[in-house]
């Protein structure tokens, strides 16, 4: 387990010791935190680019990149406490972003006779 998980791993551990709900609520319940910091994520948005009137610049980047950063870490505690072994569910996900997303595909194309090209699809 990487240092990064490890620490996911205490603290889903931590939430987990400090809840008496029955699980699928606890998990459903770290569900709505993802959309809860993503709604910060917006938020710092707005007051970086000074668009909320009221508060005018509220934010910088640097706020923006520490909330996105919490919607990540976020989501990697849902995982892990949805299952126990996040971090081998998480790296065959991404080894399938990455084949699906990173392969060189090839695509070939075909001239019609009135000189536009197609694609196969």
């Amino acid at each position: 387990m990487t240092d990064t998980w490890q620490t996911i791993a205490r603290l889903a551990g931590r939430l987990e010791d400090h809840s008496d709900i029955p699980r699928e609520q606890r998990i459903l319940l770290q569900l709505l935190k993802i959309q809860e910091e993503a709604g910060e994520v917006a938020e710092a948005v707005i007051g970086a680019m000074g668009q909320n009137p009221r508060k005018g610049h509220s934010h910088t980047w640097d706020d923006v990149e520490a909330e996105v950063c919490d919607v990540i870490v976020t989501g990697m505690v849902a995982l892990a406490r949805m299952n126990p072994d996040a971090e081998a569910v998480f790296a065959r996900h991404m080894e399938r972003i990455a084949s699906r997303d990173l392969t060189t595909r090839t695509i070939s194309c075909q001239r019609s006779e009135t000189g536009s090209v197609t694609a196969p699809g």
